[in-house]
């Protein structure tokens, strides 16, 4: 008797097991090193959600850039999805991770993204060398990253890959703008910019367009990034009696005052950049009268998309959205719009081929990832800096929007 109990309870567990075997779904059993490669396209484990990780600056010196971002890209996916946060049945969540504006630290929060995360797409980031560091591993786990908003070139150029799109305006893209506000035959132009890939590659940008417009780069300066102090970088652009100096700066740290106190422009030495964003903006009243380029502006772009996103932001945070803001909104629309036409499947070498020569509606008008590259095309607004009662700091004001064919920059892939 006690053998035939033996027996029958061998029997039981056997067919136990062999259920909960049976039960387990083979296409979501995942390792790390499984999810790479083609078998980390499938989507996600968890059915039915769309999982997108967004890498941003959300501390130190770039945190004012990651914010923005991160409050364009949900609003952004909300606009897309009209309110429900799904696309095609399935629900959209998303993870931010802060780079601390660390390339190292951007990897291990991307790896963390990817691997334990199991994220759908990437997005990101506010630093160019943070997004310089990550690229690689959007091509190794085959999955979408979408740039926004580091601008250096060589993203969509001599780093480029083909799972790589970018919202992000990229720093020739600018360069077109600037220069055609101030180059011409026989300008003598100086340059100044922070001793890194934004800086390198935004100067490299401006001065072969300047050139192409026949004005001549009469010094190139550049200055570690994390300075305060820049009189003798100035000292020398001073020497070289330039007509402009042309500035490329990002960060809380800018030039301006310095500027204003060596008073180059009353050594006729004319000021000209990109207006930045309102806090920067607000180190700018010396440089009031002065015409460059903007990237975005609250009041520069007309259209519905723009109008509902100044809307929503006063009405949400009591304040207008920034420099960065659209383009957080512009990544996460792009994302919306190419899963709507995928019906929602993430996979992304099908994605690629949806999203290459995809226009989408944004907050800069309609946007074009073109296929070459995968940069997005898109308009910027030339515009004269100027005092305005009520506000603190000047205001950009349009001269006349630069259509996405005036500011495409050169494919460099």
């Amino acid at each position: 008797m006690k053998k035939y109990w033996l027996a029958l309870l061998l029997l039981v567990l056997t067919m136990v097991v062999a259920a909960c075997n049976g039960d387990k779904p083979a296409d979501n059993t995942t390792t790390a090193d499984d999810d790479k490669g083609t078998e980390g396209t499938e989507g996600t484990v968890e059915e039915g959600t769309i999982k997108i990780g967004v890498l941003a600056s959300l501390t130190g010196a770039l945190e004012s850039y990651g914010k923005q971002t991160q409050r364009g890209f949900d609003l952004g996916i909300e606009y897309a999805t009209d309110g429900t946060m799904e696309v095609n049945g399935k629900k959209i969540e998303i993870i931010y991770e802060d780079t601390e504006t660390k390339p190292e630290v951007a990897v291990q929060k991307a790896t963390k993204l990817l691997e334990d995360d199991k994220v759908d797409f990437l997005v990101g980031s506010s630093s160019s060398g943070d997004t310089l560091a990550v690229l690689p591993l959007a091509e190794e786990y085959e999955k979408i990253m979408v740039v926004e908003p580091a601008v250096a070139d060589s993203i969509t150029g001599s780093e480029f890959n083909e799972y790589i799109f970018r919202t992000g305006r990229n720093s020739s893209q600018d360069a077109y703008a600037a220069a055609a506000a101030i180059a011409g035959k026989d300008v003598k132009i100086a340059t100044f910019a922070p001793d890194y890939s934004f800086g390198w590659d935004g100067v490299e940008a401006f001065k072969t367009a300047a050139e192409k417009l026949g004005a001549k780069i009469v010094k190139e300066e550049f200055a570690d990034p994390a300075a305060t102090d820049f009189t003798s970088n100035l000292q020398k652009i001073i020497d070289a009696k330039p007509d402009y100096l042309f500035v490329v700066w990002a960060g809380a740290n800018s030039p301006w005052n310095q500027i204003a106190d060596l008073k180059l422009q009353e050594k006729g030495i004319k000021i000209s950049t990109g207006a930045p964003d309102i806090i920067a903006l607000k180190f700018m009243n010396p440089l009031v009268g002065m015409e460059g380029f903007s990237v975005y502006y609250h009041t520069l772009p007309q259209n519905d998309v723009n109008k509902w996103l100044v809307d929503e932001h006063q009405k949400r945070f009591n304040e207008v959205p920034d420099l960065f803001t659209p383009g957080g909104m512009s990544s996460a629309i792009s994302i919306v719009e190419a899963l709507k036409k995928s019906e929602g499947d993430a996979d992304a070498n099908k994605l690629i081929g949806i999203m290459e020569g995809m226009s989408f509606e944004t907050p800069k008008g309609t946007m074009t990832f073109r296929e070459d590259d995968h940069q997005a095309l898109q308009s910027m607004y030339s515009i004269r800096l100027e005092k305005q009662e009520g506000f603190d700091y000047p205001v950009p004001v349009l001269i006349r929007e630069l259509s996405p064919e005036e500011t495409a920059p050169p494919v460099m892939n």
